[in-house]
């Protein structure tokens, strides 16, 4: 995600809070009947981000990682403070969890990448994983020389065997490609050259993919070829009205994409666009929501919005919820949770949520599994 404007006031802020056993949120339902059970599925993962199911029921995750100290100070154009200058390492991985926990991984040594410290030393990764077509495909934003890792890229993996290999260069592509409205002003702004990519959907053999630091969903066809879909910042310049897409799903032809708006954290205005896939235009589909990092769909047509923090200020874990949207009324799922990142349903109609995402020591990150209440009549 962009960590726009996220300052040295965020380091108290992002304290430890482990979770154990089944006691990780406060649930909240509309009716005493509603009620959701939240229980520990996973632990010991680094920073973990997006969530997806093999047709197996087998979940991976993608895992920010570690970061590292690696600096490209006065190799390339860098950050600035106090988000930047980042360092880094090759300490990204995918892990796959089996049904009853176990973590295994999938494969490592992927970039990872942290802000300085005066951001608190935020990692970043691998961003997100799902499936194409039945192949696995990472989505990094942890690389680049302006992440502190020179002669890398974020990119498009696609993962076989424990091995990768590029399908598309999504630093190239910014790089070539810039948004018309950047905040770019080296005295305010958090300009991040090859950019803070976040979630990614595929929709047949195309994915979808959103950078919020830029401000933009891009799409990336089976043959690596990347083009852009939408540049928010013509609507929102990124120095006057930044609002980052981050969570991204999709249905019925259209895009779902949920949205980040500066630190320190105004709750209330986030919104979920939607967005027309094949010409860019896009309406409001909910508003009144707060740093939005996921989207999922139940399905029956429901749509689910993982909130990382709906307390005024920066993020503290115990502020994250999950609300459903159907109709004209909102569900709050879930709250209490310790700054999720990433959400996904699994074929037991579960939803599981990556939580320890942000700011947490390594294999502090757990996936948490929630029970979802049955929709009731006048939901």
């Amino acid at each position: 995600m962009s960590l726009r404007t996220l300052s040295a006031a965020a380091v108290t802020a992002l304290s430890i809070s482990i979770v154990e056993g089944g006691s990780a949120a406060t649930i909240a339902g509309a009716a005493p009947a509603s009620t959701s059970v939240a229980t520990v599925f996973a632990t010991g993962l680094d920073s973990p981000r997006g969530l997806a199911f093999d047709k197996d029921g087998t979940l991976y995750v993608a895992e920010g990682g570690t970061g590292g100290t690696t600096s490209t100070v006065g190799q390339c154009l860098q950050v600035p403070p106090p988000v930047g200058p980042y360092t880094g390492a090759m300490t990204g991985r995918i892990s796959k969890i089996s049904r009853d926990g176990t973590r295994t991984t999938v494969v490592d040594g992927l970039p990872s990448s942290q802000t300085g410290p005066a951001s608190g030393g935020l990692v970043s990764g691998v961003a997100d994983v799902t499936f194409a077509h039945g192949r696995l495909v990472a989505l990094i934003s942890g690389a680049g020389c302006s992440h502190g890792l020179a002669g890398t890229a974020n990119e498009v993996l696609r993962v076989s065997d424990g091995k990768t290999r590029r399908l598309a260069n999504l630093s190239a592509f910014l790089a070539a490609n810039p948004v018309a409205n950047p905040d770019d002003n080296p005295a305010t702004g958090d300009f991040e050259p090859d950019g803070t990519w976040y979630s990614f959907v595929a929709v047949g053999r195309t994915l979808y993919a959103t950078e919020p630091n830029h401000q933009e969903i891009d799409r990336i066809s089976a043959n690596g070829h990347v083009s852009r879909v939408v540049d928010f910042s013509r609507f929102f310049p990124g120095n006057i009205d930044w609002r980052g897409p981050t969570g991204i799903t999709y249905r019925d032809g259209w895009l779902y994409v949920g949205t980040l708006t500066p630190f320190p954290i105004n709750p209330g205005k986030a919104q979920v666009f939607k967005v027309n896939p094949r010409t860019g235009d896009f309406t409001v589909f909910a508003d009144g929501l707060s740093t939005i990092l996921g989207l999922s769909f139940d399905e029956n047509g429901a749509l689910y919005v993982l909130e990382m923090n709906d307390a005024p200020g920066f993020p503290s874990p115990g502020n994250g919820k999950v609300i459903r949207i159907s109709g004209g009324s909102r569900t709050v799922i879930v709250s209490g949770l310790s700054l999720p990142t990433g959400m996904a349903f699994g074929p037991d109609h579960n939803l599981y949520v990556s939580v320890n995402g942000l700011g947490f020591p390594p294999g502090a990150g757990q996936i948490m599994k929630i029970s979802v209440p049955q929709e009731a009549d006048n939901d």
